[in-house]
C-alpha cells in the first residue's frame, strides 16, 4: 500500500538546545600601532549577543602577540555571531580601539573544526588595514537536559562580570609558586609638569603589574615631590614582565589630571641587585626616581616546610664546616646563615568587613625581604614556609610582619615581631606575641616561628667594626606628641642617672657617710699614686665581669631593661588616656601638654648653646678683662704642669676636695670653671647689650 501523496513527511531530528563553542586564541599579526613608542599593548574581547564572555591577557609592547589561550563557551543559537574586538591597554586611561571582526557561526554549520583568520577592521574607516587574528574554532551540539544547559549558560554570562575576580583568584592559586618579589621604592619626582593655577601640582603615582595595583600618597603643592614609599609585587614570570607607572595630579571635587607615564621592563634588570632608575615621563614632563630590587636567589630563598637544608644532617654538617673557626678569614662578608620557619598564626585581628582577614607574612633581614603566600578569609592561617637568608651582620634584627592583603590598595598592618639574631635559640619553636608598628605595645594574635642561626664568631666580631648597612627605605618621621614625650622622658632618665652619679661622688667629698668617704679617699690616693694607662681598660673590664658573675649566679641585672619596657608601656597607656582625655577636654589641654615638654627642651637647648657660645666668646675677646684672666690662668697652668708631674697635681686636687669639708664644715661648694664661664656673655646677651649701647648713644647725640 502506498500512502496518499499529501502524507506528512517523516519527522526531522530536533535541533540541539545548546552548542559548545571551543576557541583557541592563537596570535595576532601586524596589529595597529596605538602608542607613541610605535607599539601597542593588545588584548582581545569576545562577545555573543552583546554580552562579554571572554577577555584575554594583555601582551605588552607587541604588534604580533602570541596568546595561546583557550575558552569554552555555551551558545543558545547560531544566529548570533561571535563578535571579536581588540584593544590597546592604557593604564589609567581609556583603552584604544584596535579593530574588530565577526565570526558567523550559522554559515559554518552546527558541527565544525577549523582554523580561522579574522581580518580586523574599524567600522568608521573600513578601508584601513588593522591586522588579523588567528583562531582555532570547534563547534559541537551540546546534548543533555535543557535545564542543565540553561544553568550553564547563565553561569557563562556571569563570567563577564566576575572575570576580574576569577583572574585574580587564578593568580592567588599561583601565589605559592611565585618566582620572586619586585620591590619598588618610589623615591622622588623631579621637575614635574605644573597642573594647577598656582604653577604647582599635587602629584601621586599609580603602579600596576598585571592585576596587582598600588597607589602612593599625595604630596601637596610641589613639582619635586619626595615620597619615600615602597611597594612589593609578586613576580610569576621568570622573564620578568612590565610595571606600568602613571603620575596624576590630585584635584578635589573633579577628575584628577594626568601628568605622564613610564614603564619598567623587568626582563632588563638583574636579580638580587638594587637598580636606581631615573625614568623620564612620557606624555608629560619630569623624571621619576625609583629603586627596583628583584628577589630571590640562592642567598635569599623560600621553600616548603618539607624541604629545608638544616633538617638534612649532611647538609647541616657542610654548613657548620663552612662557618667553622678554621675558615674565619674566607669571604669575611659571609658571616653566617639564618633559617626561619614560618609555621602559622593564631587569633589575628579581623581587618575586613566580613570579620576575617587575608593574611600573609613578610620576613625581613636588613634589605633582604621575602613573603609567604596569602591565606584567604582566615584568622588562624598556616603558611608552613621556610625562609633562608645570608647573614651579613650578626647584630641585625629579624623582622616578621603580618599584613592583610587588599587588592586595590596597600596591605593593612596586623602585627609585627622583631628578633635580634643574637637572641635566637636554635631549633626552638616559639609563639611570639604580635606587637604594634613601633613595637611599644601588643596587638592581637601570635605567630609561631622556628629559627636557626649558624655563624662564624670571628667574622661576626670583625663585621662589628665596619659601618652598619643602611636600609634603602625608612619611614618618614612624623611629629607625634606621644613620641616627643617618650623621647623627652628617655633623655631625662639618662641625665638623671648622670646627676645621681655625680651626687653620689659629691657625697664622698661632703663626708655624708664617714666610712664611705674614708674608703673613697684611700682608694683615690692608691689609684692616683700607682696609676698606669693599662688601668683604664682594666677599670672598664671590672663592671663587665661583675655583671657577668651576677647573671651567672641568677641575679640578672638586665631586669632594668624590662622595667624600662614596662615604663614605656605604662607611658603608652598614659598617652592613650591623655589622648582620650584630650578628646574630651578639648584642644587646649593637648596644647598645654606639648607646651610643657617644649619649654623643658627649649631651656635645655638654651643652656647648652649658651655654654658653647661663652667658651667661644672667651677666646674672641668679647670681654677683654675675662680674656686676660684666661691668659693668666692658662699661663700659670702651663708652668705648673711643666714642672710638676700630673700625678702630683691630681693627687693635690683630690686631697683638697676630700679635706675641704673637714677644714671648713660650712663652706659652699662650687665649680670654679663654671663660675668663670657664667661671667662670659652668650651671643644673645652680647646682641642685647650692643643694642642697648647703640640706643643710649643715639639718645645722648640727640
Amino acid at each position: 500500500m502506498v500512502g496518499p501523496s499529501n502524507a506528512e513527511p517523516p519527522p526531522q531530528p530536533p535541533s540541539p538546545a545548546m552548542y559548545q563553542l571551543d576557541i583557541v586564541l592563537k596570535k595576532g599579526n601586524s596589529l595597529a600601532i596605538r602608542d607613541r613608542t610605535g607599539t601597542s599593548d593588545p588584548y582581545v574581547k569576545f562577545k555573543v549577543a552583546g554580552k562579554e564572555v571572554f577577555r584575554s591577557k594583555t601582551i605588552h609592547k607587541n604588534l604580533n602577540p602570541v596568546w595561546d589561550e583557550r575558552v569554552s563557551l555555551l551558545v543558545e543559537t547560531l544566529k548570533d555571531p561571535l563578535y571579536v574586538k581588540v584593544f590597546d591597554y592604557d593604564f589609567g586611561l581609556q583603552d584604544d580601539f584596535m579593530g574588530s571582526a565577526y565570526l558567523h557561526l550559522e554559515e559554518e554549520g552546527s558541527r565544525l573544526t577549523l582554523d580561522v583568520t579574522l581580518d580586523l577592521k574599524d567600522p568608521q574607516y573600513p578601508e584601513n588595514n588593522l591586522g588579523s587574528l588567528e583562531l582555532a574554532v570547534t563547534l559541537s551540539p551540546k546534548e543533555g537536559d535543557v535545564r542543565d544547559a540553561t544553568m550553564l549558560l547563565r553561569r557563562n554570562w556571569k563570567r563577564s562580570s566576575k572575570y576580574q575576580s576569577m583572574r585574580l583568584s587564578d593568580v592567588h592559586r599561583k601565589a605559592q609558586l611565585w618566582r620572586g618579589i619586585v620591590s619598588i621604592s618610589l623615591i622622588e619626582g623631579r621637575s614635574l609638569q605644573p597642573m594647577d593655577a598656582n604653577g604647582l601640582s599635587d602629584p601621586y603615582v599609580k603602579f600596576r603589574m598585571g592585576h596587582q595595583k598600588y597607589k602612593s600618597k599625595t604630596i601637596s603643592k610641589t613639582l619635586n615631590p619626595q615620597w619615600r614609599e615602597q611597594f612589593d609585587f609578586h613576580m610569576y614570570d621568570e622573564q620578568g614582565g612590565y610595571v606600568d607607572i602613571t603620575v596624576w595630579d590630585k584635584d578635589a571635587g573633579k577628575k584628577d589630571d594626568f601628568m605622564g607615564r613610564c614603564t619598567i621592563n623587568l626582563s632588563h634588570l638583574s636579580k638580587e641587585h638594587t637598580h636606581k632608575l631615573d625614568l623620564p615621563l612620557e606624555e608629560g614632563e619630569g623624571v621619576l626616581v625609583l629603586l627596583v630590587t628583584l628577589t630571590a636567589s640562592a642567598a635569599v630563598s623560600i621553600s616548603d616546610l618539607s624541604v629545608n637544608m638544616l633538617d638534612d644532617p649532611q647538609e647541616r654538617h657542610q654548613i657548620m664546616q663552612r662557618y667553622s673557626l678554621w675558615r674565619s678569614f674566607n669571604n669575611l662578608k659571609d658571616v653566617g646563615v639564618v633559617q626561619v620557619k614560618v609555621i602559622r598564626a593564631e587569633g589575628l585581628m579581623a581587618a575586613d568587613v566580613t570579620g576575617k582577614s587575608d593574611p600573609f607574612c613578610v620576613v625581613e633581614l636588613s634589605n633582604d625581604r621575602l613573603q609567604t603566600h596569602t591565606v584567604y578569609k582566615n584568622l588562624n592561617p598556616e603558611w608552613n614556609k621556610v625562609f633562608t637568608f645570608n647573614v651579613k651582620d650578626i647584630h641585625s634584627v629579624l623582622e616578621v610582619t603580618v599584613y592583610d592583603e587588599d587588592r586595590d590598595r596597600s596591605a593593612d598592618f596586623l602585627g609585627k615581631v622583631a628578633i635580634p639574631l643574637l637572641n635566637i635559640q636554635n631549633g626552638e619553636r616559639k609563639a611570639y606575641a604580635l606587637k604594634s608598628k613601633e613595637l611599644t605595645g601588643p596587638t592581637k594574635g601570635v605567630i609561631f616561628l622556628e629559627i636557626d642561626v649558624i655563624f662564624n664568631a670571628v667574622k661576626a666580631g670583625l663585621g662589628t667594626l665596619i659601618p652598619i648597612e643602611q636600609k634603602y627605605i625608612e619611614e618618614e618621621p612624623r611629629v607625634s606628641k606621644q613620641m616627643l614625650l617618650q623621647n623627652f622622658n628617655r633623655v631625662r632618665r639618662c641625665i638623671m642617672f648622670l646627676i645621681n652619679t655625680g651626687c653620689y661622688i659629691n657625697s664622698c667629698f661632703e663626708w655624708d657617710s664617714p666610712q664611705r668617704s674614708i674608703c673613697a679617699f684611700v682608694l683615690f690616693v692608691i689609684v692616683v699614686w700607682n696609676f698606669e694607662l693599662y688601668m683604664i681598660p682594666l677599670a672598664l673590664l671590672l663592671p663587665l665581669a661583675w655583671n657577668y658573675i651576677l647573671i651567672a649566679s641568677g641575679k640578672d641585672t638586665r631586669q632594668d631593661v624590662v622595667t624600662v619596657e614596662d615604663l614605656l608601656e605604662d607611658e603608652d597607656e598614659d598617652f592613650d588616656k591623655d589622648d582620650k582625655d584630650s578628646e574630651r577636654k578639648g584642644f587646649m589641654n593637648k596644647l598645654y601638654a606639648i607646651q610643657d615638654v617644649c619649654i623643658s627642651v627649649q631651656n635645655a637647648l638654651d643652656e647648652v648653646a649658651s655654654y658653647g657660645e661663652r667658651i667661644k666668646n672667651t677666646f674672641n675677646w668679647t670681654v677683654p678683662f675675662l680674656s686676660w684672666l684666661a691668659i693668666v690662668a692658662f699661663g700659670g697652668a702651663t708652668i705648673i704642669i711643666y714642672f710638676i708631674p700630673l700625678r702630683y697635681i691630681v693627687l693635690a686636687w683630690g686631697v683638697n676636695k676630700f679635706t675641704k669639708k673637714l677644714r671648713d664644715p660650712y663652706i659652699i661648694d662650687n665649680n670654679e670653671l663654671l663660675d668663670f664661664l657664667s661671667r662670659v656673655p652668650s651671643d644673645v646677651q652680647v646682641v642685647g647689650e650692643l643694642s642697648t649701647f647703640i640706643s643710649a648713644s643715639s639718645f645722648i647725640s640727640f
